[in-house]
């Protein structure tokens, strides 16, 4: 086992654990649980109404994890792809791989899988994430996923990480997760956290974020 990170946030790398996901490339973007307030692109109010099709959620079905911020990537058939999205008819990098069969009709987002090349300056800190998770190496056959690059060269490093790393997608749980409205607002404002994604069927199926609610993330020193 390898600890990471510092202060109250700590990420732990499992050598020797395994997991399961359906669906790697066909990984869409994941709707909000509650109805959402819009106003200039911006969320103005969460509603206390689930969005149909995810009232399974408050009946306390599926699995509550940790949403994680970083920068979202995959392992393909062993090799590490990152997020690309060809949001507004942006073109897309040569061999892409589309997550979804076309772009959002609202937001006009179209994330794709692009691979990770060692040899672009660009693509190096994903190279570093790759290389500091330990267990990928020893166990390829069972990297297949989707996870997040966290760490010093991404998103601001929120967790104060002291490198970068792969965090797996559903992997940290959420135990004791209230299912109501006024239960998950109160849980993601005391808790430091970005958000909540809940899993049904092996699939991440819905999420729920601190900035829905006007709560700051990532949360600084003193507040």
């Amino acid at each position: 086992m390898r600890q990471c990170g510092v202060g109250g946030v700590r990420f732990v790398f499992l050598r020797t654990q395994t997991f399961g996901f359906k669906g790697v490339l066909e990984t869409k973007k994941i709707p909000t649980l509650f109805k959402r307030v819009f106003d200039d692109g911006g969320v103005v109010e969460v509603l206390p109404e689930v969005k149909e099709g995810l009232e399974w959620v408050l009946r306390g079905d599926g699995e509550a994890t940790e949403k994680v911020d970083g920068s979202a990537c995959a392992v393909i058939d062993g090799v590490l792809y990152k997020r690309f999205d060809a949001k507004n008819g942006k073109e897309t990098p040569k061999g892409a791989i589309p997550c979804q069969p076309e772009a959002d009709p609202i937001t006009g987002h179209w994330p794709h899988w692009v691979k990770v090349d060692t040899r672009l300056k660009s693509d190096k800190w994903f190279v570093r994430a790759w290389t500091n998770t330990p267990w990928i190496g020893e166990r390829l056959a069972d990297a297949d996923g989707t996870y997040e690059a966290v760490g010093l060269h991404f998103q601001g490093n929120p967790y104060g990480l002291d490198d970068d790393f792969l965090e797996r997608h559903g992997r940290i749980k959420i135990k004791d997760c209230p299912r109501t409205f006024d239960g998950i607002r109160e849980y993601l404002r005391t808790h430091e956290i970005e958000g909540i994604v809940w899993w049904k069927d092996g699939e991440p199926k819905c999420k729920i974020k601190r900035k829905d609610f006007g709560f700051p993330w990532p949360i600084k020193e003193g507040r």
